[in-house]
């Protein structure tokens, strides 16, 4: 199941310039950094 997404403006173009430098999809970028969160708050439970 796909959800749609809506970044704030500045949130977009910030993460839009990392997945160009990485060359990779925005999307791809986001659910790295929010994959990295759950780790973090599965560790602090």
């Amino acid at each position: 199941m796909s959800l749609p997404v809506y970044l704030d403006a500045e949130v977009q173009a910030y993460f839009s310039a990392r997945a160009k430098v990485r060359g990779i999809d925005v999307g791809q970028i986001v659910n790295e950094l929010l994959r990295k969160d759950i780790e973090l708050i599965e560790a602090a439970r």
